[in-house]
């Protein structure tokens, strides 16, 4: 015998008593089901990059939280007391999330600040870096509108009304306070600021830099410090797009010249091996520029490095074609990775290079490649 050869005869009024019980659940299921379409938190509307837009300054040294993705890029050449170069790397990131704007708390975590730093010493062998990550708020972290003005606790880069930067920062085993001054106007990267990074036009971000910085200073090793000077290039960069599908990360050069002309290249990879976008831009001491398109770029691996950390094959001696003129990257050391997979999630080769001109010496920069160990995710 089943359950279903059971029966009962209903009290009177009990069989309309249940249809209304089982209307009132599906009025109840559909009321619930709007509340809580009309009580979801509103998705971020994102500003876009459009070209046509010029850069204003000091307004554009500042942040732009209207965007999804924001950092603030110094990168340099100091050299010691008695002659021993280094390397070193001050990064700040601003990352707005998906989290309702609108929320009042002072907890919502509506923008991500993050922070890189590295020292790149050929007599250690590998990069001292250190990485930090939080929420916006309290005072302790932000990335201020209207001038160029970042922190995360203790770490800080802010821009003074002299124009000068001001960075300081302490990581485990090394510390690094740093004054850029800048001895040139900054120069929009692209088309006036607006720089394609894919084959999509909306694959763009707004980009300046800021090279031939003079840098002073000091820097900390095991408590020991030591006074610096050097040069450096600045890089500050906002957007909302992301990567083309097809693309599995970048690699970038900035490079102060011996003669005071400033050179910036950059490629997007593809998952085939081959470039989808490229483009370069050259400033001389003039301030006359040149621009680069896509075709007239070209990046090539003269000597490559494998990470006996991640496996990754970098190609940290690069060959470098602009025009008619070719470049080769020479690293300060070779293993310059940097692991942020605690902050921003990737792993990533940044470091200081040597620079020749068709076979003569020319300069000094720093080389990014990003996308090695896996495809990037912006």
């Amino acid at each position: 015998m089943t359950l279903f050869n059971r029966s009962r005869t209903p009290a009177p009024g009990a069989s309309l008593r249940g249809v209304h019980a089982t209307l009132l659940a599906v009025l109840l299921f559909f009321l619930l089901s709007v509340v809580s379409t009309w009580a979801r938190p509103a998705a971020p509307q994102f500003s876009q990059v459009r070209p046509g837009k010029p850069l204003s300054f000091p307004r554009d040294f500042g942040a732009h939280p209207d965007f999804r993705t924001e950092w603030w890029y110094a990168t340099g050449w100091l050299e010691t007391p008695d002659g021993k170069p280094l390397g070193f790397q001050i990064t700040f990131f601003r990352s707005a999330t998906d989290h309702d704007p609108a929320n009042p708390s002072r907890f919502a975590p509506k923008q991500l600040i993050i922070a890189h730093a590295a020292l790149s010493d050929p007599s250690l062998g590998k990069l001292l870096h250190a990485q930090k990550s939080a929420r916006e708020g309290f005072g302790l972290a932000y990335a201020r509108q209207g001038d160029t003005d970042v922190r995360i606790d203790d770490w800080q880069m802010v821009r003074e009304a002299d124009g000068r930067y001001r960075a300081r920062l302490q990581a485990p085993g090394f510390s690094l306070s740093l004054t850029l001054t800048p001895t040139q106007p900054p120069l929009p990267q692209g088309d006036n600021g607006f720089s394609r990074k894919g084959p999509k036009p909306e694959q763009a971000s707004y980009y300046y830099s800021e090279p031939q910085l003079r840098v002073a200073g000091s820097i900390t090793r095991d408590g020991n410090p030591l006074a610096v000077t050097g040069n450096a290039w600045l890089d500050h960069e906002w957007s909302t797009s992301v990567l083309d599908e097809q693309a599995t990360g970048w690699d970038w050069t900035g490079i102060n010249l011996d003669d005071g002309s400033a050179l910036m290249a950059f490629q997007i990879r593809g998952k085939n091996g081959g470039a989808l976008w490229a483009h370069a831009i050259m400033r001389d001491a003039a301030g006359r520029v040149t621009s680069y398109a896509p075709e007239q770029v070209q990046f090539s691996a003269l000597r490559s490095w494998r990470s006996p950390r991640t496996n990754a094959l970098y190609p940290v001696a690069t060959g470098i074609r602009t025009g008619t003129v070719n470049w080769q990257l020479t690293p300060l050391q070779d293993d310059q990775e940097l692991d942020s997979r605690q902050s921003t999630g990737a792993v990533y080769w940044e470091g200081a290079v040597m620079v020749t001109r068709d076979g003569k010496p020319a300069g000094r920069g720093y080389l990014e490649m990003t996308g090695y160990v896996k495809p990037l995710k912006l």
